[in-house]
């Protein structure tokens, strides 16, 4: 993805690693491991009740790009190995198409599918997406540009109030401590029951300056919302006041400005595909995991109707650990679109 900062993601779930390679990256950028990991350590099993048990170190390993701690300019590839796969997991359904996931439309694509916890599907997929985000963070933090994703809800628990302060203090990064308890109480329920749950998220840029973007093709509306639709489990994006604006009148969903700014953020930061210096906002719509114990019916690779249950170690929800993923994505896309601006201005 991305035209001047260019991102590839490769590996599967089971294979030996995973990783990226970041062309388009500007020479001179402080950068090492430990800043990388900061951010593959948000993402890891274990930092909720929803996660796998899966343990994984997910320790990062710069191979190229960078001299002496700064970067060169030249690509920038980044490796993590995977050392806690379990294969023979899924061995009973290799046949098995999973209801939910992208095992029918891999073996419609491509003839062939890697059946090893979802292969290239796998969420485990977006390690490289995260590492490529926090080298994109850099450029980002030297025009005073912020990425910050939230919850809002889990499995039909609701925020009821938002105090921003209360993200960092705890595990579901909601801003309600209430609604924040209720979701542990919720997801307990929904993992002894063997299913899953979806959620609500909510992503912030600030700092943003007016102009990113391009007016036509390659609006900045248009690609945070494709980045966002590339996350596995993303089923919806809103920007601004979203679907809300089809009950509003002109009068309403127009931001009014004034010489201090704008009134209002119904259009979450983007006019005409381009950026207004107001706050971005995109809210997610995460649905649950496919990954369930609950039998359900399904049809086996020669079309034989079978039913299933789905081993292995599996999240509850892609919540919270969506949450940098999300932001990694958002990086990655005002990343590119800084370094195009800079290029016409």
């Amino acid at each position: 993805m991305g035209h001047m900062f260019r991102v590839t993601t490769w590996g599967e779930s089971h294979g030996p690693a995973v990783g990226c390679v970041i062309d388009g990256c500007p020479p001179g950028l402080a950068l090492d491991e430990a800043l990388v990991q900061r951010e593959l350590d948000r993402r890891k099993p274990g930092q909720a009740k929803t996660s796998t048990t899966r343990r994984e170190a997910d320790l990062c390993e710069i191979l190229s790009g960078v001299f002496e701690g700064r970067t060169t300019g030249t690509p920038i590839s980044i490796l993590v190995w995977n050392k806690d796969a379990k294969s023979e997991a899924y061995t009973s359904i290799q046949d098995l198409f999973r209801p939910g996931h992208g095992d029918v439309t891999y073996q419609a694509r491509y003839g062939i599918r890697d059946w090893r916890g979802g292969g290239r599907a796998s969420a485990r997929e977006t390690i490289g997406r995260v590492a490529a985000g926090a080298v994109a963070g850099l450029l980002l933090e030297k025009e005073g540009i912020s990425v910050k994703a939230f919850t809002l809800a889990l499995g039909g628990v609701e925020v009821k109030k938002r105090d921003m302060a209360a993200v960092a203090t705890n595990a579901y990064q909601c801003p309600d401590p209430d609604a924040a308890a209720a979701m542990e109480v919720r997801v307990a329920e929904v993992r002894a029951a063997g299913d899953s749950i979806g959620g609500l998220v909510e992503l912030w840029i600030d700092g943003l300056p007016a102009g990113l973007g391009d007016p036509v093709f390659d609006k900045l509306d248009a690609d945070l919302a494709a980045a966002m639709m590339g996350i596995g489990a993303v089923k919806g994006v809103e920007i601004g006041a979203g679907f809300a604006v089809t009950a509003m009148q002109g009068s309403m969903s127009n931001d009014a400005m004034t010489p201090e700014g704008f009134l209002s953020n119904h259009s979450g930061g983007i006019l005409a595909g381009i950026s207004s210096g107001a706050r971005v906002v995109l809210r997610l719509a995460v649905k649950p995991i496919p990954s369930i114990t609950i039998p359900q019916q399904t049809v086996d690779i020669h079309g034989n109707p079978r039913s299933i249950v789905t081993r292995g170690r599996h999240d509850v929800a892609a919540i919270p650990r969506i949450l940098p993923v999300a932001e990694a994505m958002a990086k990655l896309v005002v990343a590119d679109h800084l370094l195009r601006w800079r290029a016409i201005r």
